[in-house]
């Protein structure tokens, strides 16, 4: 834009609009404009154990009373949508009870029915999401809801997965504030590791890698943090290049069986919501007990039809702010 014309030997006022008297540099950094909560909703995370603070649900909508083969829609039984209904609120009551803010999302347009699990679709780091980018067609077009929830409560986007990268949350956890430990296998590729990585160098934080079996849907599901020193592992699924990733970082690993427990009712699939206090799936009297031996406080939660619907309260949550891990 030209300078002001002169009039006479005075040149005019130059408007605020060009850089002028009024015009107001910014000097906040994105970081603490979301911690300050002035232009973003306060969110974040560097850390699976903090005192969690905030999190993201997807209300079971009608899209649960799909007709047809459900393991075309990758769920192992019909959903009773009543009593899925009953259950997430139930479990909201808990995480209110934790002092924990709870937000349910109701999709605009109907969304794929796997969208309850809403761990799968973001990723939070402390300066916002990112977007996951689902590895199945079924699940393709949930990132987009995913998107619209986030945004909808002020929560910044930091990144979208390009090209052919495919990244679900549940791969990715918080191993120290400034360590995040990725799992490529059959939900997250290199691709999206890859991208996720570049993200996160500029946030000072490194990525480590671990490579899953086919048998491993989620790192979620291998390996779960309880404390800043303390793991829950998968007997069968954790590997030794895990436990050794963990344990050179000053984890103690306590290793659950791959028993019935775990195949059918998910008692891994939890959520930590302090340092050795868990929420965990009701009827897992066995696991409940590895867990109280180690330390570990436990509330139970019936998320029978979650599971039926191939997850559970691991998967479910969404994970939008906790204290800081530092």
């Amino acid at each position: 834009m030209a300078v002001a014309a002169q009039t006479g030997t005075k040149a005019a006022v130059r408007p605020g609009s060009y850089g002028g008297p009024s015009w107001q540099p910014r000097h906040a950094t994105h970081a603490s404009d979301v911690q300050v909560g002035r232009l973003w909703r306060p969110c974040g995370t560097d850390s699976e154990v903090a005192t969690l603070r905030e999190v993201l649900l997807a209300w079971p909508g009608d899209e649960l009373s799909f007709t047809g083969d459900p393991d075309q829609q990758l769920m192992l039984r019909a959903i009773d949508l009543g009593k899925i209904r009953q259950q997430a609120s139930a479990l909201a009551e808990i995480y209110r009870a934790s002092g924990v803010v709870v937000h349910f999302h109701s999709a605009s347009v109907r969304p794929p029915p796997n969208f309850i699990f809403m761990r799968d679709l973001f990723f939070m780091t402390p300066e916002g999401a990112v977007l996951g980018r689902m590895a199945s067609e079924q699940r393709s077009g949930e990132e987009r809801h995913a998107a619209e929830a986030l945004a909808k409560l002020g929560v910044p986007l930091l990144m979208t997965p390009r090209a052919d990268a495919r990244l679900e949350g549940a791969d990715a956890l918080w191993l120290d504030s400034k360590t995040v430990l990725v799992g490529i296998g059959n939900r997250t590729n290199a691709a999206g590791h890859a991208q996720l990585a570049i993200l996160l160098r500029s946030l000072g934080v490194e990525t480590v890698t671990v490579t899953l079996s086919r048998d491993v849907q989620h790192l979620l599901g291998a390996v779960v943090l309880l404390d800043r020193d303390l793991a829950a592992v998968r007997r069968g699924s954790e590997g030794p290049e895990i436990s050794s990733i963990l344990e050179a970082r000053g984890y103690r690993c306590v290793v659950f069986d791959d028993d019935d427990e775990m195949n059918e009712r998910r008692a891994m699939n939890i959520v930590t919501l302090a340092p050795r206090r868990i929420v965990m799936p009701a009827g897992c009297p066995r696991a409940r007990s590895r867990f109280e031996q180690a330390g570990v406080s436990c509330i139970e939660c019936d998320v029978s039809e979650y599971i039926g619907a191939g997850g559970a309260l691991g998967c479910l949550t969404g994970i939008l702010r906790r204290d800081s891990g530092s």
